[in-house]
């Protein structure tokens, strides 16, 4: 069974798990995020956390949040946890009024799958903020 928290990023422990999952997950392809900004999730299955999401409010999109991480440690796969994490991210961006959560992917096939089976959609930003061959995602709260 697995449990989603929410969790303090400002807590030394709980930042220290983030980024060791982060580390475990994205390796050397991702700058570790600044954790004290946003709200950031756990998944704990039993005592261990093996996965972890942020959002942050976005610099890319009016009224909106950035999805700006979303790690699973492999042994976890195939058990719909990030789209698990991608709703308790969108409930927080309707409880705080957002109109859209945006997000990215590169060279993730998964990940591009999972935002498709949870209602995202491609679009193009006014200003891309990443690599030129990257998929752009928003899905509308309201």
């Amino acid at each position: 069974m697995y449990k989603i928290r929410v969790v303090d990023a400002s807590d030394d422990d709980i930042a220290e798990t983030l980024s060791d999952l982060h580390q475990s997950t994205f390796l050397d392809a991702a700058s570790i995020p600044q954790f004290e900004l946003g709200a950031w999730w756990l998944v704990y299955h039993g005592d261990h956390a093996v996965a972890f999401a942020g959002v942050l409010p976005s610099t890319h999109v009016r009224n909106g949040g950035y999805f700006s991480r979303v790690g699973v440690l492999q042994r976890h796969w195939g058990r719909g946890l990030q789209r698990r994490l991608m709703r308790v991210v969108e409930a927080r961006g309707r409880r705080i009024g957002w109109d859209s959560i945006v997000s990215d992917t590169t060279d993730n096939p998964v990940s591009a799958n999972n935002f498709i089976m949870a209602g995202y959609r491609l679009f193009e930003p006014d200003a891309p903020w990443a690599w030129a061959h990257t998929l752009y995602w928003r899905k509308w709260l309201r």
